[in-house]
């Protein structure tokens, strides 16, 4: 700090007022490089990257103070270059296996392989995305449809039991519309899927409208809710109306619970007639929802009204639980799929991570990106992600769904009308958790 020119700590005391703006912190750490304190200046780069991940001035400048090349000087490099002829050799191309076989020992694994017996085909493809809503491409805003989207249950990591009653309750029957109309089965249908929060519910809606090759349309109580009087119902009205000139059309209804929550509760007459507008929207009279698949998703499913799930409306119900051990690698495979990372076993981390959602893995990759990032700004060395940050991150991380299911089980236990909770009662015997 006595070393510091008098501008360098008039910076500081300007940054120290104004900690969150970046520009400035960005400032000060050119000053610091151009006066040689180049760990001083990675160490306010790095406070500015914790402000804005995405930066990529001050991702370049931290690389400049560790004496790493940025890639502006690579572009340069390349340019001065001549261009040299390329090297004479076989027409079959480059021999990839040998110069992997070469460099193996001076480049570590991004991931521990299990012992296995090796053999042509044997490495396992690259996992699928999975259902932890981090992979998931994002909801769409009112009145906007996707496309159907090449999203389908294939890309869900594990969840096998899921895929399998969504086939047979819901996606089977509409598949096969000739068959449906032999028997009399209307071309439409609603699903209420429920579970803790995190856990991808959202992503499964969008790939089963990529199953069914239907248009996706994702709204919340945001779109709908409206401080004039009429307007909400109007707007209910539209949503429906969009769908279903959209046909086949998935219309999924985020946080149901807000949109048809239980009229017994409410004092406000204006949301009272939304419940209702939606209600009526669901039964669509004259057969007018045909080829529009309702999904509703929602946390509480205990103060969704009970008229929603009468028959023909969302009559069918998806218990969505914390991911499986093949869902939680196909997470955390997409979380670290573009951090730099070294001699991660995949199947230890898998086992420790039990019982967490979706979102707390995304969080464990992150904090574990945090730790190594830290810890390369104090010793002035870039070093990879490695096994210790992220089993030191998974044992910080606690299950975002405990304080969900210490609420569900005592619906489970003493409001169970008509079975609705058998699924949840089993799993939490299962997990003796009850």
């Amino acid at each position: 700090m006595s070393n510091e020119s008098p501008l360098i700590q008039s910076m500081r005391t300007a940054v120290a007022a104004a900690p969150a703006d970046v520009p400035l912190r960005l400032h000060l750490a050119e000053l610091l490089l151009g006066e040689g304190l180049g760990e001083a200046a990675v160490a306010e780069a790095a406070v500015a990257l914790q402000h804005a991940p995405g930066d990529a001035g001050a991702r370049a400048l931290m690389m400049r103070a560790m004496g790493l090349p940025t890639p502006a000087d690579d572009k340069a490099e390349k340019a001065e270059k001549p261009e040299e002829p390329a090297a004479p050799g076989p027409s079959a191309g480059f021999d990839w296996a040998a110069a992997e076989n070469e460099v193996a020992g001076a480049v570590p694994p991004r991931f521990v392989t299990p012992a296995r017996a090796a053999g042509p085909g044997v490495g396992a493809p690259e996992a699928p995305l999975a259902a932890d809503g981090s992979g998931d491409p994002g909801d769409a805003t009112a009145w906007e449809v996707d496309t159907p989207g090449s999203v389908t249950l294939a890309d869900v990591g594990g969840m096998q039991e899921i895929k399998e009653r969504l086939e047979a309750a819901f996606l089977a029957p509409m598949r096969n519309p000739e068959l449906g109309r032999l028997y009399g089965k209307s071309l439409r249908g609603g699903l209420l899927m429920y579970g803790p929060p995190g856990c991808g519910k959202t992503f499964i809606a969008r790939a089963v409208a990529g199953e069914l090759g239907a248009s996706f349309m994702s709204v919340s109580i945001n779109d709908v809710l409206d401080m004039w009087m009429g307007n909400s119902e109007r707007n209910m009205h539209e949503v429906f109306e969009t769908a279903r000139r959209q046909a086949p059309c998935v219309l999924f209804l985020d946080e149901v619970d807000a949109l048809g929550a239980k009229r017994s509760r409410m004092q406000h007459g204006g949301m009272r007639n939304t419940v209702n507008q939606l209600l009526t929207e669901l039964d669509g009279v004259g057969g007018a929802n045909e080829g529009v698949f309702v999904l509703a998703a929602t946390n509480v499913p205990w103060d969704v009204d009970i008229a929603l799930r009468r028959p023909g409306r969302l009559d069918r119900t998806l218990l969505v639980l914390p991911p499986d051990a093949p869902a939680r690698e196909a997470i955390l495979r997409y979380h670290l799929r573009d951090r730099p990372i070294e001699s991660v076993d995949l199947g230890k981390l898998v086992k420790v991570t039990e019982d967490l959602s979706g979102a707390d893995l995304a969080h464990v990759c992150e904090s574990a990106s945090e730790r190594a990032l830290l810890d390369s700004t104090r010793t002035g060395v870039v070093r990879m992600i490695n096994m210790k940050d992220l089993l030191g991150a998974a044992k910080e991380v606690r299950p975002s769904t405990d304080p969900w299911f210490a609420s569900a089980r005592n619906v489970a236990m003493f409001a169970n009308e008509g079975g609705m909770y058998d699924e949840l009662l089993a799993y939490l015997k299962r997990k003796r958790k009850l």
